[in-house]
């Protein structure tokens, strides 16, 4: 069998992954040396899903890799019932690998009646029999509390920073843009990270994926814009931020850099015709061809997934990547 031991763990390790995102589990394991785990993940014709693993996971520490991307709830139904195919095959751990965790915006009430879907997601990934959790850019950090197991954050803004930074030739000629006021913070670190400064847009939302902008808070005349947000869905804001800046602010050219492409809808045609001259994201989430652009970087998050899992495998800790 091949497997990683290791002097100070006798445990094998094996990753698994149902069908939302082959490409980058290929990836991770590739940078691990460690196949794919044997398993298939299909449906009955009624729709019901069908899990069944190839290979023994008796005494092993198993990660299933599964973005609960579009389809949302299909991706999260396969992540569940492989957990718990683990859980009752004797796994040692199971850890919950989410590049991108779906449900994440609906993480509070933001109108009377409304549910915590988020809440209730993190409940079913525990009650499933996950030991552990590894994710990237939550939407909101407050989720990691919603877990009442170890929870490992892993930010995609280092991977963005450094690859802006090698087209960065003076930092004062760069602005960093947040697109709205609930990315303030995000894009704050993000400026720091590339030593220039920093705007805001401030839009007024009428109702949910409808956006207008308003206001631009900050100077980006003459400037090279990158707007950082954690997610590009409908692109929308984006989009209107990139207009904004250009035809308010007079910038000089804008840059759209984000860790989730879910690009849903509308988004693929607003970004071709929006001002921009180049979006980057990674692959937290598997981008058809269809949705590829010419003005589009995939960054691959797999180094850094694969060193987390190595990390939380050797019981060696997390936080040095943050650095």
């Amino acid at each position: 069998e091949m497997c990683i031991r290791d002097s100070n763990n006798t445990r094998g390790i094996k990753i698994f992954t149902g069908n939302s995102n082959k490409n980058l589990v290929k990836q991770v394991c590739e940078c691990l040396n460690l196949p794919v785990g044997k398993s298939k993940v299909s449906t009955f014709s009624d729709g019901e899903i069908s899990v069944s693993l190839g290979e023994t996971v008796r005494g092993f520490d198993c990660y299933i890799i599964q973005t609960t991307s579009n389809p949302v709830n299909n991706n999260l139904m396969e992540m569940l019932i492989m957990i718990d195919a683990m859980k009752r095959a004797s796994a040692s751990r199971i850890t919950a690998v989410i590049p991108y965790f779906g449900y994440a915006r609906q993480d509070r009430k933001s109108a009377a009646r409304d549910p915590i879907s988020s809440k209730l997601v993190s409940d079913l990934i525990t009650k499933a029999g996950a030991n552990r959790v590894l994710t990237m850019d939550l939407h909101a950090p407050q989720i990691q509390g919603f877990f009442n197991i170890p929870l490992d954050h892993l930010i995609g803004a280092p991977l963005l920073a450094s690859y802006i930074r090698s087209k960065q030739e003076n930092p004062d000629e760069w602005v960093v843009v947040s697109p709205d006021l609930g990315s303030v913070t995000r894009a704050r670190n993000f400026a720091g990270r590339l030593n220039c400064s920093l705007a805001i847009i401030d839009k007024r939302r009428q109702k949910a994926n409808v956006c207008e902008v308003m206001n631009l808070i900050g100077d980006v005349e003459g400037k090279k814009i990158v707007m950082v947000d954690d997610m590009i869905d409908t692109a929308g804001t984006l989009c209107n931020a990139a207009k904004a800046v250009i035809e308010k602010g007079k910038a000089k050219e804008v840059y759209a850099a984000a860790t989730h492409a879910i690009l849903s809808g509308p988004a693929v045609e607003r970004l071709k015709e929006a001002p921009i001259k180049e979006v980057i994201v990674t692959n937290t989430i598997h981008i058809p061809e269809e949705n590829k652009l010419d003005k589009m970087t995939i960054l691959s998050v797999a180094p850094l997934f694969a060193e987390a899992i190595e990390r939380i495998y050797e019981e060696k800790p997390v936080s040095p990547m943050f650095k």
